[in-house]
């Protein structure tokens, strides 16, 4: 023990409690299941709650780390000596179980397997599918442990341990923020013990389980020294050890650390690893994934030095993001709803993320501090150019097509005469004004009548009869001065994305009255909208010729980042382009992430994807 004050300490604490065990030198491999780093001068194994009270105490008193170890399964130990007192809850009640008809009172230090094991042999099955989670219950309730869709905060009645201070704590499972791998106990709180609620009546078949799930983790679990999966998923369709896999890091090394060619999430120590080996392996997962796919895995490991967890942190560190959502157009909730999506899709993949509700055209301090704005606006100044010239002239780095081609997207007009000029089919079209509200020569009934700046289908009527015309062309002048007349084409309706000039599978919508408005969109009062990618009806040869279309229509208007493109079309299955979005919504049941998630894209890459392209413009 070479820290001189610490070992004064434990001279101290030794005088104080001596009925307390310790042991001294212990090595880090004897404790944890990966067995890097050095020794720990000290380990204490209290006896009971009242004993592990005042060694908390006590510690508190001397600002003396304390580092509770239970299993050691997702520990990473430190090279450097610790300098700190290392606890285990090791002994009586922290390591029995005790049942009731329909519970079982357990303590934190009790190995999860063996709960596990223990209810099934009382005929209680539920647990089951957590059979091959190493660790101690302590630990496992600290990080949601779960596996096959089950997680042990499902079957939590109460909680009860000590702050660090030596006070005493408790919590119902309400109390507590249940999240993937993850909860919001407090980080000064040792959990001591649990009750868990247990299914009602004898499961013969609980034993037969149990034997099945171990089989099954066995079949994908590495052999050897590891602490256990090395990083977080991202999302349940982009697991972690995928990510490394595709990434080429299978097998990868540092010194003694490997990542296990069974399975990429599982960082293995062939014998002599260190811990600056671990930390050097996860630094270049980390920098690697991150570059090659936008997404920022977290180490799921605990550490004994923070500074490691620190270390691996700074391999890639994600840009700021301000997502704006929104605004003051009609389409103010599906914009909230959109940004609200993108912001937790961001944060899945652990990128610092600020929302902020925007209502009027302006950079606020906080959007000036991010670097990348995410503009989530539907309509108004966020979609039709104003904002994006504000950024433009701050030289603030933002998601989306710039001014000018938002200018030209958004404007339904503008969009018909580029369609023309580049020679792309579209509907025959022409303008009214209230100065000239009369039926356009040359077009038929019936006819599409839009106001030219509105989205999200909002400020758009259908005519069918000329009767209907006048009182059509009045509900719709509430929006605009001069009105887009269209002529309808029956048919289908489908949508081409593209991300990134990458163009995204089509997507067929089929609305429940054949017009794709903003009912059929989001408030399904009508009837379900089906949406189908790809497409059940549309051949080939349409879906290749949109496709091309869109592409082109993308690059001549100056688009980045993102764009949809709406097509109509026909018996005969010629595709006549309707209008473009630069700012498509993000909602769940949009589209754009509809087409990337066929196309082997989910949400949370798509989002990334257009932050990365948007950070590498700086």
């Amino acid at each position: 023990m070479r820290n001189t004050e610490l070992s004064a300490m434990i001279t101290e604490l030794e005088r104080q409690l001596p009925e307390l065990p310790l042991k001294y030198m212990v090595s880090w491999r004897e404790i944890t299941t990966l067995g890097v780093g050095s020794e720990i001068p000290v380990v204490a194994e209290p006896t009971d709650d009242i004993m592990l009270a005042r060694l908390l105490a006590f510690c508190r008193e001397r600002t003396l780390p304390v580092l509770l170890v239970g299993g050691g399964s997702n520990l990473v130990g430190c090279d450097a000596e610790f300098a700190g007192i290392v606890v285990r809850l090791r002994q009586n009640d922290f390591v029995r179980l005790r049942f009731g008809r329909n519970h079982v009172t357990v303590g934190g230090g009790v190995r999860l397997a063996d709960l596990v094991n223990s209810c099934a042999r009382h005929g209680f099955g539920a647990l089951a599918p957590l059979v091959g989670i190493p660790g101690t219950v302590g630990g496992a309730l600290r990080m949601n442990a779960g596996a096959h869709d089950v997680t042990l905060s499902e079957f939590v009645i109460e909680l009860f341990g000590w702050h660090l201070d030596g006070t005493p704590w408790t919590a119902v499972r309400e109390d507590i923020q249940w999240r993937y791998r993850a909860s919001s106990l407090p980080e000064d709180v040792v959990i001591t013990g649990a009750i868990l609620r247990l299914d009602s009546g004898i499961d013969k078949e609980a034993a037969r389980k149990v034997s099945y799930y171990l089989d099954l983790r066995r079949q994908h679990e590495p052999r050897g020294r590891s602490a256990g999966c090395a990083f977080r998923n991202i999302a349940p369709d982009e697991p972690a050890g995928r990510l490394i896999d595709r990434c080429g890091l299978k097998g990868a090394v540092s010194g003694g650390a490997g990542i296990s060619d069974k399975h990429a999430n599982y960082l293995m120590n062939g014998g002599e690893a260190s811990e600056n080996d671990v930390v050097e392996l996860l630094s270049r997962v980390r920098r690697e994934v991150a570059a090659q796919t936008g997404l920022y895995l977290v180490p799921e490991y605990c550490f004994a030095d923070p500074a490691a967890l620190r270390r691996v942190l700074a391999a890639a560190m994600p840009p700021r993001v301000a997502v704006l959502k929104g605004g003051d157009s009609s389409e103010r909730e599906v914009s909230l709803r959109s940004g609200a999506a993108v912001a937790q899709a961001l944060r899945n993949a652990n990128y610092p993320v600020r929302e902020i509700d925007l209502k009027s055209c302006e950079v606020l301090p906080e959007m000036a501090a991010a670097e990348v704005i995410f503009p989530v606006l539907h309509g108004g100044f966020g979609e039709d150019g104003s904002l994006q010239a504000v950024l433009e002239a701050a030289h603030l780095n933002f998601v989306g097509s710039g001014s000018a081609a938002c200018r030209l997207v958004m404007d339904k007009i503008a969009t018909k005469q580029l369609l023309e000029t580049m020679q792309l089919p579209t509907a025959r079209w022409a303008t009214v004004s209230r100065e000239h509200p009369e039926f356009p020569d040359g077009l038929q009934l019936p006819v599409m009548i839009k106001a030219p700046w509105q989205g999200s289908t909002i400020g758009i009527a259908k005519v069918e009869k000329a009767a209907d015309w006048a009182a059509a062309l009045e509900k719709i002048f509430v929006y605009d001065e001069v009105l887009l007349v269209e002529e309808f084409i029956a048919g289908s309706e489908i949508t081409v994305p593209v991300v990134n000039g990458r163009v995204m599978p089509v997507v067929e919508i089929q609305s429940p009255h054949g017009f794709y408005d903003y009912d059929a969109k989001y408030v399904y009062q009508n009837g379900k909208t089906n949406y189908f990618c790809p497409p059940r009806t549309i051949s080939e040869r349409t879906q290749r010729e949109a496709s091309a279309a869109a592409l082109k229509f993308y690059v001549a208007a100056g688009c980045r980042d993102l764009l949809r493109v709406d097509f109509m079309v026909d018996a005969a299955g010629n595709s006549f382009m309707l209008e473009g979005n630069a700012l498509p919504g993000f909602t769940a049941t949009s589209l754009v992430p509809k087409a990337a998630q066929v196309a082997g894209m989910s949400f949370e890459r798509l989002c990334a994807s257009l932050v990365q392209a948007a950070r590498q413009r700086a």
